[in-house]
């Protein structure tokens, strides 16, 4: 290692958030609010022992970045591996755990993919556009979102629409022949609040198969650019009814289009088509001492393969349920919700198959004195695994300037219908995956300028399931797979203009044979930095170094075979001016020093590259 990289580490290892934050007085002691932890509007100080980072909109204006995948990679305990350039398949890893254990949400609609392999969330085609906030919730919360969510939950929020009337247009361009134009309007008229928003993101692209890795490309060669585009709508739209109902109405479609590589092969004519809908209806009425939403929600997704892997898979998800939130106390505050769940999945004529489910959870929110207390557990009864109960314990203490933390809990989840029928992969045989887990840390606020913490985790999980390469089709991993770590942020606003975060992530992984699990670094380090130079300008950076991590067939530099992608250091710049009242210039330079590295074995990642923009507010 390297000693700008060593520095790197050291800073990390005492230091924070992960992404670029606004530079303007803080709440140093978890004031944000999030809904996510409880399913209730609360502060993250208010949400028990939950492990939860809250990501801006104006963070996310920082970053520069246009997906989410990019924008969340140097969020502490999360790890990112993407297969090649934008739009091809981008895997997120919660403290650890698979891809398939993490609950993807949309406005609050469930949006893992139920024709995807093990129905894991897939991030290649989000994009940051019309985004409020993103909320992530780390640790098992089965008990309050079902299946998937036994290691956390990711909850993407988009803007609501306010008082003040707005419209925006804009466009972008740089490297690789990207080229973005996007535009939406906000505001309130009458009884009816809504926020919109388009962009049409097109990208020229570089081969998704590394050319600059030797042992794929011996003689050097160019191989040809898998290009991208992607066409994003969204909506959120409130009707107040009278003074105590309200219907809200979220709607988000994408169309996108990805060219793709074969692993570790290059090839022309593949290719993948997208097409992603999404909707929430609420009726939400407000009579105290009772907050009651009845909703339902749609999720359908259509992917269409050509080229060597030629097909096409619907996966098709709706659920409908109530919540009632019931305020007992000023301090206690007790929910109920009922869900009926139904997914299916279509791959041709021949596969067309589906799942449903049934649950009720109950939580109890308490806050007596300097104690906070968020329990729970949930009934879940599956039309083929029949039924499961879960449950989450979550206290913490504020006591002052600290506040201590724990939580434990335990999750499952149903295989997939696509590890259950698929006629080639699939495992009727298969039963549903449990966990356990619990975390327990702190926060400290040492002065109104300095803030830090950190938190140790630690997750079994038993009958996981995997692709067992000898039969070639998904199997039960007998034993018990285990993740554990340390989650450490720091915080540092030494003058009004100016702020720093950093953050460490360690995490152990280990199946029950003893080994590492793929693509999860044990050691990963953010660190970024906001300075205004002005009312009118700002300059951002981010840094990130990414530890060693295991890989299938990865080689050391003498083509020895040590299933091993090495560690990395990448150094983003980002930066706006406001060049009038409603028009604003930003650009960013990414991979500053054409950094050389693979997220995945034999997929390729970007090199330095710098784009520019404008967007013109009215």
């Amino acid at each position: 290692m390297n000693k700008k990289v060593f520095l790197v580490v050291m800073a990390g290892l005492l230091c924070s958030k992960g992404l670029l934050a606004e530079v303007q007085p803080r709440s140093f002691v978890g004031e944000e609010m999030v809904v996510t932890a409880t399913k209730t509007f609360n502060s993250i100080r208010d949400a028990g022992g939950s492990s939860v980072t809250v990501i801006t909109a104006e963070e996310i204006k920082n970053s520069g970045q246009n997906s989410v995948e990019e924008v969340i990679k140097g969020t502490v305990g999360i790890d990112v591996a993407q297969n090649g350039g934008p739009g091809t398949l981008a895997t997120v890893f919660l403290r650890g755990a698979d891809a398939k254990n993490t609950l993807l949400l949309i406005d609050g609609i469930p949006s893992n993919d139920p024709a995807e392999g093990q129905r894991s969330p897939n991030f290649a085609n989000l994009t940051v556009d019309n985004i409020e906030r993103i909320e992530i919730l780390r640790g098992p919360v089965s008990f309050l979102y079902g299946s998937n969510a036994s290691a956390g939950v990711i909850n993407i929020i988009t803007k609501k629409g306010g008082a003040i009337p707005g419209v925006f247009v804009g466009l972008e361009g740089g490297a690789y022949g990207t080229s973005k134009y996007y535009g939406g309007a906000n505001g309130q008229k009458g009884t009816l609040d809504y926020s919109v928003g388009v962009t049409r993101l097109k990208i020229d692209g570089f081969s998704a198969t590394d050319e600059k890795n030797k042992w794929l490309n011996p003689t050097g060669t160019s191989f040809e650019k898998d290009g991208y585009e992607n066409t994003t709508v969204s909506g959120k739209f409130g009707l107040h009814l009278n003074n105590n109902m309200t219907l809200d109405t979220v709607l988000r479609y994408t169309k996108a289009s990805a060219a793709y590589d074969n692993p570790g092969v290059d090839v022309t004519g593949n290719s993948q088509d997208s097409d992603q809908f999404s909707s929430r209806v609420a009726l939400t009425m407000h009579y105290k001492p009772l907050v009651s939403t009845l909703y339902y929600t749609v999720n359908n997704q259509d992917r269409t393969y050509y080229g060597t892997n030629s097909g096409s898979y619907n996966g098709h998800q709706y659920d409908v349920g109530w919540q009632g939130d019931f305020a007992a106390t000023e301090k206690n505050t007790v929910s109920v919700g009922l869900n009926n769940q139904h997914e299916s999945m279509r791959n041709g004529p021949a596969f067309d198959r589906n799942m449903a489910s049934n649950s009720v959870f109950l939580q109890d929110q308490w806050h007596v004195g300097v104690f906070n207390l968020v329990g729970g557990l949930r009934y879940e009864d599956n039309e083929k695994f029949g039924s499961k109960t879960t449950y989450r314990f979550a206290p913490s203490c504020d006591i002052g300037n600290t506040v201590l933390k724990f939580s434990y809990g335990n999750g499952f989840r149903a295989p997939s219908l696509f590890e259950l029928y698929s006629p080639v992969y699939g495992n009727q045989q298969l039963v549903a995956e449990t966990s356990a887990g619990w975390d327990a840390g702190f926060e400290q606020k040492v002065s109104d300028r300095v803030k830090l913490g950190a938190t140790y985790f630690r997750m079994d999980y038993d009958n996981r399931i995997a692709y067992d390469f000898s039969t070639s089709k998904y199997a039960q991993v007998s034993g018990t797979t285990k993740t554990l770590g340390v989650e450490s942020f720091a915080e540092w606003k030494p003058v009004d203009q100016l702020f720093f975060a950093c953050n460490y992530t360690y995490t152990s992984t280990e199946d029950p044979a003893g080994s590492e699990l793929l693509r999860r670094p044990k050691n990963k380090v953010g660190l970024i930095g906001t300075y205004k130079v002005s009312k009118m300008g700002r300059v951002s950076t981010n840094v990130q170094w990414v530890g060693s991590r295991k890989d299938t067939g990865a080689k050391d530099a003498a083509g020895t075979i040590t299933n091993e992608l090495p560690d990395y250091f990448l150094l983003n710049l980002s930066g706006s001016y406001q060049l009038a009242s409603s028009v604003e210039l930003y650009g960013r330079v990414d991979n500053l020093f054409d950094i050389w590295y693979e997220e995945a074995w034999g997929y390729a990642t970007p090199g330095r590259s710098a784009y520019a923009g404008v967007k013109v507010t009215f």
